[in-house]
């Protein structure tokens, strides 16, 4: 709802200020003008900007050489070597005899289907029934006359007089 509100006021803004009289004279008097030459446009120069000289970074102190005491020289334990272990010795895997050939599947006897004979399409196509089309009009109707009498309506009419 603000935003019709506010709408209407900023275009009834813009109309006051668009139809103040000085903008319509202003107008009318920009018409009475002769023709001016057109304006050469000029290129304005863009100004030398002076040089910034930053003033020179002060130097970095020296720094201290650190000095670090030496390691001690403490020699750590050896470890234990890591005992062999003795090779493991594996029997010898038992060596079955694969059977050479496979039993015979067993076979049962499939009975046969009867054979069927399929019917024989027809090669031609049956005439289609002869349905007449609709028929559309071809003139447009006439408008229906206007009546040049206006219906009473009761309730409107002033009543009888006796």
């Amino acid at each position: 709802m603000a935003i019709p509100k506010l709408f209407s006021i900023l275009s009834l803004i813009v109309v006051l200020s668009i139809s103040s009289t000085h903008m319509s004279q202003a107008a009318r008097h920009l018409l009475d003008t002769p023709a001016a030459p057109p304006l050469v446009l000029t290129v304005p120069t863009i100004p030398s900007l002076p040089k910034t000289t930053l003033p020179p970074l002060p130097s970095l102190p020296t720094l201290p050489k650190a000095t670090l005491p030496p390691l001690p020289s403490t020699s750590f334990p050896t470890l234990p070597t890591v005992p062999t272990l003795p090779k493991a010795i594996l029997p010898p895997l038992p060596s079955t005899q694969l059977a050479s050939t496979l039993p015979p599947f067993p076979t049962s006897q499939i009975p046969s289907l009867p054979k069927s004979t399929l019917p024989t399409l027809p090669t031609t196509l049956p005439p289609l029934p002869a349905n007449p089309l609709p028929t559309f009009p071809t003139t447009i109707p006439s408008n229906p006359t206007i009546r040049s009498t206006i219906p009473t309506i009761p309730f409107l009419s002033p009543p009888p007089s006796n």
